[in-house]
């Protein structure tokens, strides 16, 4: 899966110029928390997201007054308060290297740019619909958490095992467990009985079932 399969192409855009308090309005109708920003010339120079903009509000004690607030957030504009220096990636990007990209700079969105023009965006929403489809979240069945030894061959005795009884998986993944001799995986398995799955994966050897829960 690549980021092209899971952007937001055209995404929605602001200029430079717009001022704070209006990008703020604009951010809430479209429920948005990011907007990348966009120059005179349809260039991309910075991103501005909605915790920047509170930032830059007065606080609650101010001693301001009403007018005096809308005054000041009418003057200052998205062009001083945006990130200039935007870490952004490109369509054919892995989605797990745009996952790990903005876990490693602490991030919850990435620009989407081919040949230095803005084609979309990705944000931490999109990576979790990615999550849910991966784990199959939103189909029933029977999850299955098991530990097998860190081996070639284990994870071909688990998915021979669940097929030779008719089940069906529906989403699988791996996770690091706390012993590094041994590996967890995750299965969502459908068109199977419980009890008679659970009897022939506990035959194999080493095999630990974790966690079982039908959802």
């Amino acid at each position: 899966m690549l980021i092209k399969d899971r952007m937001t192409k055209h995404p929605l855009t602001i200029s430079e110029e717009q001022s704070i308090a209006d990008t703020h309005r604009y951010m809430q109708e479209q429920n948005v928390r990011h907007l990348p920003v966009l120059n005179k010339a349809g260039d991309m120079v910075g991103l501005v997201a909605e915790s920047d903009l509170l930032k830059a509000q007065p606080s609650a004690a101010t001693s301001l007054s009403m007018w005096e607030i809308h005054y000041l957030l009418d003057r200052i504009k998205v062009k001083d308060v945006m990130v200039r220096e935007v870490i952004t990636t490109i369509e054919d990007c892995p989605i797990e290297e745009a996952a790990q990209l903005m876990l490693e700079h602490k991030i919850s969105c990435l620009p989407v740019v081919r040949g230095g023009k803005l084609v979309g965006i990705i944000t931490e929403t999109d990576l979790f619909r990615v999550f849910l489809e991966l784990f199959a979240a939103r189909q029933k069945g029977l999850r299955i958490t098991m530990e097998v030894p860190d081996r070639a061959g284990e994870f071909a005795k688990v998915t021979k095992a669940i097929a030779s009884h008719g089940g069906y998986i529906s989403a699988s993944g791996a996770f690091l467990s706390e012993d590094p001799t041994r590996a967890g995986m995750v299965m969502k398995v459908r068109d199977a009985d419980r009890k008679t799955l659970l009897d022939a994966l506990s035959q194999i050897e080493d095999l630990t079932i974790v966690d079982v829960r039908e959802m």
